[in-house]
Order: C-alpha cells, then structure tokens, then sequence
C-alpha cells in the first residue's frame, strides 16, 4: 500500500492520482450566461446529485493550473446565478471534449462544437437539444475553497427524452448510454455488460452470523459472503436434510470420492456457481452439507 500526503507532492500530481481513483465519475455538461447574455458551454466531472427534496446538483470548477484563472462557467454563475445540466451520451462525447477547449470568453461552444440552443423554461441559459436530460437549475450558494468553486443549485425543472421510459413511467437503465469520467483520457460508458444489479440491502445474518468454514471460505470471494449474509434466516433443519437426498447432491458426493478431491472445496466450489446464478437459497442448503 503506497501512502501519499497530499502536501508532499504538488496538486496537480495528487489530483492525476484522485481522478484515476475516484472514478467513473457523470459528467455535467453544463450551459451559462454572463451578465452581458452571452453562451458557455462546458464539461465538468466534478459533479453530482446531493439532494432529494429539493433536488440539489454539485459542480466545482477549479482554477486553470496553468495560471490560477477562473474558469468561464464559474465567472458566469456568480454574475447569472443559474445553470442549465445536461447529461451526457457516448453519440456526443468527442464533441464535448472540443467544447471543453479553452475558447476566449464570449465565445459560444454551442457553435464550435456543433451543438443545438434550446431554449430553457425557466432560466437564461440555454439546453443542449442533443442531451436526452437537461436540468434547469437556481444557483443557491458558491463557496470558494483553495482553487475550488463549489457550485451548490437547485433543480427547478427537468426535461426527460421519451426515450428513456419503460412502461411503468420510469427510465430503464438499459435505454441509456451515460458517459463517465475516469483519469487522464480515459471514460467509460455505462451500458451493455457494464451494467448490473445488486439488490438493495435487507436486514440480514451479516458475517457475524455465517458459519466458521464458510466465513473463512478458500473459495467463497469477499461478494460471495455478501449475498450469503444477506439472507434473513438460515434454512431449517428438515430442509437441509431433504436437499442431502437430492440425486445432485449424491453425485457431487461420488465425485469427490471418485476423484479424490476435497469436499468442502467442491461444495463451495458448486455453491459459487449457484451465487453467480442468483440462487441463493440453494447454495445455502448446498454449503450446509458439510458445514
């Protein structure tokens, strides 16, 4: 484990080893006005969701590095405290790295990089027809810290693509194509067999509660104990018999006399592949044969 103090080594060298850590991160692609009306366009991955109620948004533009200027989007929101967020897609991500060059202020990214104004309903700025969300946002607070302007706004209107629903009303997952942030060049999208499911934590056994050979398990991985712990309760006596009747379960016997192999290791072996299947319950009454 290397050990870094971030006051040892310069900035920029310790902010190279954040971004490649805390990552992937979404990408704001985030719509400003000046005082004098005039467009800014630009991405940043310093930025999140904060709130539910209301609906608060975080972005942090920081000071250039070659020379500590302030960047143009945090100029205009301490003049036009508002700010339309525009999510971003994999069919737009080479021309938001072009809108991410350093134009001269006043300069509209809209048209340098090819993108559409939309008009906003309730804000000044503009939306990018192109992003399937667009956020209309009131900047409520700045705080200033070091080279960082933390944007604090509220989300006042939003605007869905159709696209994005399922049946039910609510976006499907697999209908998007978000594009996240990592370190130096490299992003990372979020679709296809990037996406998975985990289900949300239940009140479960915990590690605490799983029997020694399995929490000490040669096989079982840190997310396989996960699933293990997360069950409620144990299976009852009779049915962890019931299953030691099982013809699948005779055979995995005679396999490990036959081919003598370990038994244990071949039960946990065999209860890894029911995990990966999502059946839980069955690699429980599995690993309770030989528990």
């Amino acid at each position: 484990m290397k050990t870094i103090d971030p006051l040892e080594i310069s900035p920029r060298a310790f902010y190279k080893h954040m971004t490649a850590s805390v990552a992937p991160r979404p990408i704001a692609f985030a719509s400003t006005v000046d005082s004098q009306g005039r467009v800014n366009l630009s991405p940043f991955s310093f930025f999140n969701m904060m709130g539910i109620d209301p609906p608060i948004i975080a972005l942090a533009p920081n000071r250039r590095g070659a020379d500590q200027s302030q960047k143009h989007t945090a100029l205009n929101v301490n003049e036009v405290p508002e700010i339309v967020i525009n999510m971003v897609t994999s069919s737009m991500v080479n021309q938001i790295s072009l809108a991410s060059a350093e134009f001269a202020r006043g300069v509209n990214e809209f048209e340098k990089a090819g993108f559409t104004e939309l008009p906003a309903v309730r804000v000044a700025p503009p939306r990018v027809k192109e992003s399937p969300v667009q956020l209309e946002c009131r900047v409520f607070d700045i705080i200033e810290k070091g080279s960082m302007q933390l944007i604090l706004a509220e989300v006042i209107l939003g605007h869905f693509s159709d696209e994005l629903f399922d049946s039910n009303g609510q976006i499907d997952q697999l209908k998007t194509d978000w594009v996240a942030r990592l370190g130096g060049d490299w992003f990372s999208h979020t679709r296809g067999e990037s996406l998975f499911q985990v289900p949300r934590p239940q009140m479960g056994i915990g590690f605490d509660g799983l029997p020694f050979s399995v929490r000490n398990s040669r096989i079982l991985t840190g997310n396989d104990l996960g699933l293990l712990a997360s069950v409620s309760a144990l299976p009852n006596l009779q049915t962890v018999k019931n299953f030691g009747q099982l013809e699948s379960f005779k055979r995995l016997v005679d396999a490990s006399e036959s081919g003598c192999q370990y038994m244990p290791d071949l039960v946990h072996w065999e209860a890894q592949k029911l995990l990966h299947n999502g059946q839980i319950e069955e690699a429980w009454l599995l690993l309770l044969q030989v528990c």
